[in-house]
C-alpha cells in the first residue's frame, strides 16, 4: 500500500513540476509584448471602453520575472519610453497565475484571468477586470 500511495505522490509532484514549467514558458511567450487596454469591467456589471489610449502597456518577461512599462505610441510607429517601470514576478498559487507588481513606492497583484497571444484579462483587488489586445500598428509615413 505504501508502495502505491509514493507511486502516487511522485507522479503528482511530476505532473505539477512540468505543468508549471509549461505555464511559464506559455506566459513569457503570451505575455511579453505590448498591450493596449481595450475596457474596464466593474465589479457592479458597467464597463468602460476605451477607444484611444495615450498610452500602452509593455510587458518583458524573462522566465517568471521582468517588468511593466507604459510607452507611448508616436505617429511614426514608434514608441516613447522613460525610465519608470514596475518589476514584476509571476507565481502560481492555487492553480491561478498572479502578477506581483513592486515600485518603490508600493507592490500590488493582480490575476490573469485569460491570456492568449492576442488577449488579456487581468483582476485586481478591488475586482476591477482590464481587458487588453495587441495593439495595431499605425503610421502616417
Amino acid at each position: 500500500m505504501k508502495k502505491y500511495l509514493f507511486i502516487g505522490l511522485l507522479v503528482f509532484v511530476s505532473t505539477s513540476f512540468f505543468g508549471c514549467q509549461q505555464n511559464t514558458k506559455e506566459l513569457k511567450e503570451n505575455l511579453s509584448g505590448y498591450w493596449e487596454i481595450e475596457k474596464v469591467a466593474l465589479p457592479n456589471g458597467e464597463k468602460k471602453a476605451y477607444k484611444i489610449n495615450e498610452t500602452i502597456d509593455f510587458f518583458k518577461i524573462d522566465t517568471n520575472k521582468g517588468f511593466r512599462k507604459k510607452v507611448t505610441p508616436q505617429l511614426d510607429g514608434t514608441y516613447l519610453t522613460n525610465d519608470h517601470q514596475e518589476e514584476v514576478v509571476i507565481i502560481f498559487e492555487n492553480g491561478e497565475a498572479i502578477i506581483q507588481y513592486k515600485t518603490k513606492y508600493a507592490s500590488w497583484n493582480e490575476n490573469i484571468i485569460e491570456l492568449t497571444k492576442d488577449k488579456l484579462v487581468l483582476k485586481n483587488q478591488q475586482d476591477l477586470e482590464y481587458h487588453y489586445k495587441r495593439p495595431t500598428k499605425f503610421s502616417i509615413k
